[in-house]
């Protein structure tokens, strides 16, 4: 990772009950613009998820701010670097849901699903099987065009075109993940993290969450094994490589 480049990015996601947030909203916002930073924050009842970039020092303010509050005192945000901000503006958002999903019953603020770690999930590629001798498949839940840019390697892709079509996509193809281990995944983990716990909630066993998403991947195994590709990211870098770092 090429830390001498001027622009830190970060992202992360906090599923949790938010008692107030609209109050958390003004002052996110003017802890954020006070650093200088653009963005974007999203906030609602079941947690926080956000995209922030601008000068080192103004992101770390931001996070040791965030970090004040209670429900977010051990979060470690992921981090990237770039030689501009890949952001236009701030903008600091109440919802409904953090990620849509449209199934209010999927709470995971009350409890994920199990996770695996980057590394176990890259010996299980490597090796064909999970450690109890399953077949392992790997479960895309992105959207078709951000599966475009990469994934890994023989990933289940359904191409949905929003992650509401997720639940409707796994009752069409329950019968094809039936007696397997499946890691679900997506960019960092919002939206992986929420579909495992769908995955369970029907009857599905040996579900797990890839822990980080492919970031994390990216940031504990360099992308092997398994991936193929970007990873495409929501700001004006477009896709990621290995390195966390633009690809075209």
């Amino acid at each position: 990772m090429n830390t001498s480049l001027p622009i830190l990015n970060i992202s992360t996601y906090r599923f949790v009950t938010l008692a107030d947030p609209d109050a958390l909203r003004a002052q996110l916002q003017g802890n954020a613009a006070a650093n200088h930073l653009k963005g974007t924050i999203l906030l609602a009842e079941e947690g926080l998820n956000l995209f922030l970039a601008g000068p080192a020092d103004g992101v770390r303010a931001f996070v040791a701010y965030l970090q004040g509050f209670a429900e977010f005192a051990d979060l470690t945000p992921k981090e990237s670097w770039s030689a501009a901000t890949p952001f236009q503006r701030l903008k600091v958002k109440v919802k409904r849901e953090i990620i849509r999903m449209n199934h209010p019953g999927i709470r995971p603020q009350a409890g994920r699903a199990p996770s695996v770690a980057p590394q176990v999930l890259a010996r299980w590629l490597a090796q064909g099987h999970d450690d109890a001798g399953r077949p392992v498949v790997t479960l895309d839940t992105r959207n078709a065009f951000e599966i475009d840019h990469g994934t890994f390697a023989g990933a289940i892709d359904w191409r949905i075109t929003k992650f509401s079509e997720f639940p409707d996509a796994v009752q069409a193809h329950r019968d094809d993940l039936e007696g397997k281990t499946i890691v679900s995944f997506c960019t960092g983990g919002i939206r992986c993290e929420k579909a495992a716990i769908y995955l369970q909630d029907i009857g599905l066993e040996h579900v797990y969450q890839l822990d980080g998403g492919i970031l994390n991947y990216f940031e504990e195994t360099d992308g092997a094994p398994g991936w193929q590709g970007g990873c495409f990211v929501f700001d004006e870098r477009e896709a990621l490589g290995a390195q966390l770092t633009p690809v075209r």
